[in-house]
């Protein structure tokens, strides 16, 4: 991963380094105690407990790398000083979909923290990307994958 700024809520930031320090930590030596066990079943040239722990101890070591890089380069959104006058990172969006007739909330947040499950939409996603400096009152056109959606901004907060 380069030096792109990664953009996180102070929630999302908490979560990157708990799990970062979960994977230094609790991981490490959980995978280290499996290396030790298969080595002690002997040749490790066939020897598939080995193969699947060494597996997994660099893939535990890749995400570490990652997530030190994501944290090295995060923009903590503070949300008390987020601007409400216009649909940006960090602010909340009451939205009218005209199509469906129904009004949804979106939390527009940086592309690390998106989780559709929980209405939280990232400024690259093509929703959160139309919604970007919109204003209450804004109506938007928006190519999804299932068709093509009009949402009207009805509340900016956060």
């Amino acid at each position: 991963m380069s030096g792109k700024e990664i953009y996180l809520t102070y929630e999302g930031l908490k979560k990157l380094e708990e799990e970062l320090e979960r994977l230094k930590g609790e991981k490490r030596k959980e995978i280290a105690e499996r290396i030790k066990q298969a080595l002690a079943f002997g040749d490790i040239s066939e020897n598939s407990e080995y193969d699947e722990a060494k597996s997994e101890q660099a893939k535990n070591e890749m995400r570490i790398a990652q997530l030190e890089n994501m944290l090295k380069n995060a923009v903590v959104i503070d949300e008390d000083e987020v601007d409400t006058n216009s649909v940006r990172l960090g602010t909340r969006v009451k939205v009218y979909d005209m199509d469906l007739d129904e009004e949804m909330d979106y939390y527009i947040v940086g592309s690390t923290e998106a989780d559709p499950l929980e209405q939280k939409i990232s400024n690259d996603s093509p929703v959160g990307r139309a919604l970007m400096g919109k204003k209450p009152g804004d109506i938007v056109t928006v190519q999804v994958p299932d068709g093509v959606v009009r949402l009207k901004v009805l509340e900016i907060y956060k």
